[in-house]
């Protein structure tokens, strides 16, 4: 006789997941659940919810490293467990920051002497780097206005309306005011002149972008030292500039070397670049650099003291993880000059054959530049029938996430969408995005307008001849006359 025993409610020994209760009961979503469960249902079941993101190769709307070698991620697995802040323990570690800190100073051309180190920090990204140059000009313009007598409640900073939000966020959370110059038809970057116009007394900074979010381009950092510099000398004051390189500072020097945007500009004090980005790292590593150490105020710099040395440190955070910094040195002393030369140059050729072939479909204008970040931005010629977010929305059907977006004050009457080409975006993908692209247009040229119609036009109303207009004048004088005399009165 053969005994059976059913299994129990409790019983976690089942084999397979997908055969226990696990699977049929719904987890709690926004509170703790009151039992345990198994590591494997724990895992199956996230899992298979995170199947349902998008697929960041695809991610074109994001200028954030998506792929690393294997041999890196096993650096960032093996460093996952490491505190940064913990400076005593990980001495090492800290070492490769100050390593990265003084290769990327000496590709930004920071003036240093032979055995000189650098002024900079590795941050969170560039949100957190742009916070800390902030804080380092606006206490330097008080420092400077409070040793002068004047008084210091009215700083400003003076950017373009292409700034990532970042800039808003600072501004608002460290109580500066933010000036921005407005965006025009065709112009989708920061005019130099009209920000030099904007500067006063109380300025704490121009920053300039090398890398605009919104179509790649960059901005004319030396017209605008040029143009400072006969501002300062004219009035006395002092004006830096601060260059957010958070997309281009990687791409720069690779395919622009005799472009002048960094610390060759003397008016330029400090800038910041994402490794996380075109420094190909994952997300979560930036770097803030400064011309030299009068530029970072040192009441600003809090010192740690291990290992019988001074370790000097500037962030908003205390806690974080090792491994980006840590990946960071290894993609450096990995590529070299020569390999992000190479890896920048298939990314702007890539960009090329995308801009290409979207402009052979004659459906759109192009809107990004060749010269900058390599991206492609583009808009519909004709949007009386469909427009850009309705072939974003398509696109997803493909695997493909591109973003639509408006431009900023005052060109927010354009619409564009954007493709970002980073290091693993490939010919053969670029080539098989415009066939999708071309396969959403057939497909939306099929469907009914969802957009509203156009308002009718107005009437038109013949102008009349001079002498028709004497001709009505003088009817009309007639009828009031034969009325008053009808009338009886005169």
């Amino acid at each position: 006789m053969v005994l059976s025993k059913t299994v129990s409610e409790s019983d976690i020994s089942v084999h397979s997941t997908f055969a226990s209760r696990y699977v049929r009961a719904s987890l709690p979503r926004y509170r703790m659940p009151e039992n345990s469960i198994p590591k494997e249902a724990a895992y199956q079941i996230i899992n298979d919810e995170l199947m349902l993101d998008g697929n960041p190769r695809l991610n074109l709307a994001s200028f954030v490293t998506t792929w690393m070698e294997p041999e890196c991620d096993k650096l960032i697995m093996a460093a996952i467990n490491k505190n940064y802040v913990d400076m005593d323990e990980y001495p090492v570690t800290t070492e490769l920051q100050n390593r990265c800190v003084n290769m990327i100073a000496h590709l930004f051309h920071a003036p240093l002497g032979e055995s000189e180190t650098a002024v900079g920090v590795g941050t969170v990204g560039s949100s957190e780097a742009i916070m800390l140059a902030g804080l380092a000009f606006k206490r330097r313009w008080q420092n400077k206005r409070k040793a002068e007598g004047k008084p210091v409640d009215k700083p400003n900073i003076v950017t373009g309306a292409n700034v990532q939000v970042c800039w808003e966020k600072f501004a608002r959370y460290f109580e500066v005011e933010l000036r921005e110059v407005k965006l025009r038809d065709g112009y989708y970057v920061m005019d130099p002149e009209k920000a030099v116009e904007m500067v006063d007394e109380n300025t704490i900074c121009v920053a300039a972008i090398l890398g605009s979010t919104l179509n790649g381009e960059f901005e004319d950092v030396k017209l605008l030292n040029d143009l400072l510099e006969v501002k300062n000398r004219e009035t006395g004051w002092e004006t830096p500039i601060h260059v957010d390189a958070a997309s281009g500072g990687f791409i720069a020097p690779f395919l622009y070397p005799e472009l002048e945007w960094d610390f060759r500009l003397p008016w330029v004090k400090s800038i910041n670049v994402s490794g996380h980005k075109y420094g190909l790292v994952y997300a979560g590593i930036g770097w803030c650099i400064w011309r030299n150490k009068e530029d970072l105020p040192e009441e600003l710099i809090f010192h740690i003291n291990y290992l019988g040395a001074d370790q000097p440190t500037f962030t908003l955070n205390f806690s974080k993880g090792s491994s980006q910094v840590i990946a960071q040195y290894y993609q450096l002393i990995r590529h070299g000059f020569e390999g992000y030369r190479n890896i920048m140059e298939n990314c702007h050729e890539n960009a090329m054959v995308l801009k290409e072939g979207i402009e052979k479909t004659g459906r759109f204008n192009i809107v990004s530049k060749d010269h900058g970040v390599p991206l492609v931005a583009f808009s519909l010629k004709d949007r009386s029938r469909h427009d850009e977010f309705e072939i974003s929305d398509m696109l997803r059907r493909f695997g493909w996430i591109v973003p639509a977006y408006t431009m900023p004050p005052d060109a927010q009457h354009v619409t564009v969408l954007r493709v970002v080409i980073r290091e693993e975006f490939s010919r053969t993908l670029a080539e098989r995005l415009v066939l999708d692209i071309e396969k959403v247009m057939y497909q939306l040229d099929a469907l009914p307008s969802k957009l509203p119609p156009p308002p009718p036009p107005a009437p038109l109303v013949k102008k009349k001849s001079e002498l028709e207009m004497q001709k009505s004048v003088t009817e009309a004088w007639k009828k009031f006359v034969l009325a008053k005399k009808t009338n009886g009165v005169c």
